[in-house]
């Protein structure tokens, strides 16, 4: 029985009878897709890690195809839901189709934006320039990619902001996790000191990391880089894994600092002087 026939007689027993097997369609829909959207994405994911280890993808490109098809497959079962929900209450989804093609028509210059995300997400995907757990700059975010989705792409920030960005916004990418990463370490002495001397404390310090694990290159003491209001500033360059680069900067710093008050040289903090004029 369809409630939205024209010239539908009221009858209280045939609307009760019509909202019982109509609701009772309508929770057995419910509950099937509330069972199928879980073992759903859970088969979605273990078929593409599946796929990830027979073709070696690398982790990262895993996680991203991952995402990616959980995405498209929450779309396309919330679209599915709504057309058997239609159905079970007995509303011809016919004519909604044929309109939805007018009203799409009609809407689709104002839909260009959406056509310009899903555009712009699939030439990101295909030319890999962004993967989950990426560390990048884009659109005017930097932080840790977490999803590359058809629409948008999800990049949390290091202050724990999780930032939502059209994918037509992200014009430009700076991707930092691609190959090896500087550490750049500048230590400033005093014009008193001996250069020669504090160079060789430095180099010493800069051999024993060489031994660390993190570092692929280096690190190597360049020498003066600049002279400074109050300082000689030294500067020291090396390659280190990829997201390891701050914690090496924040180590070398320590134990150059504590090289050089072992070694008796000074570094600079800022002076004042002040002239007092006396008149006789």
């Amino acid at each position: 029985m369809n409630l939205f026939e024209e010239g539908f007689d009221f009858n209280p027993t045939i609307l009760v009878e019509w909202l019982i097997t109509g609701g009772l369609k309508i929770l057995v829909i419910l509950i099937a897709f509330a069972i199928l959207g879980p073992v759903g994405k859970k088969a979605i994911s273990a078929a593409i890690y599946k796929m990830g280890k027979q073709r070696k993808l690398t982790e990262s490109r895993t996680k991203t195809l991952e995402k990616l098809s959980v995405n498209v497959f929450s779309y396309i079962l919330l679209f599915i839901l709504i057309i058997m929900l239609l159905g079970a209450v007995n509303i011809d989804i016919g004519p909604l189709l044929a309109g939805a093609g007018i009203i799409g028509l009609a809407i689709g210059f104002g839909a260009q934006g959406l056509v310009s995300d899903i555009v712009t997400g699939f030439f990101l995907l295909l030319e890999r320039q962004i993967e989950v757990d990426d560390y990048v700059t884009a659109g005017g975010y930097d932080g840790i990619v977490e999803e590359v989705g058809i629409r948008t792409t999800k990049i949390r920030s290091f202050d724990g902001t999780l930032n939502f960005i059209p994918n037509r916004n992200i014009a430009g990418v700076s991707n930092h996790s691609r190959g090896n990463m500087r550490a750049l370490v500048d230590i400033g002495i005093s014009y008193d000191e001996n250069i020669d001397h504090a160079l060789d404390v430095l180099k010493k310090v800069a051999d024993e990391f060489a031994m660390d694990p993190r570092f692929k290159e280096g690190p190597d003491v360049l020498g003066v880089q600049s002279l400074g209001s109050s300082d000689i500033v030294i500067r020291i360059l090396g390659k280190t894994e990829n997201m390891e680069q701050w914690g090496v900067e924040r180590d070398l710093r320590k134990a150059m600092k504590e090289a050089l008050d072992e070694a008796g040289i000074e570094i600079p903090f800022p002076h004042q002087v002040y002239i007092e004029k006396k008149e006789s």
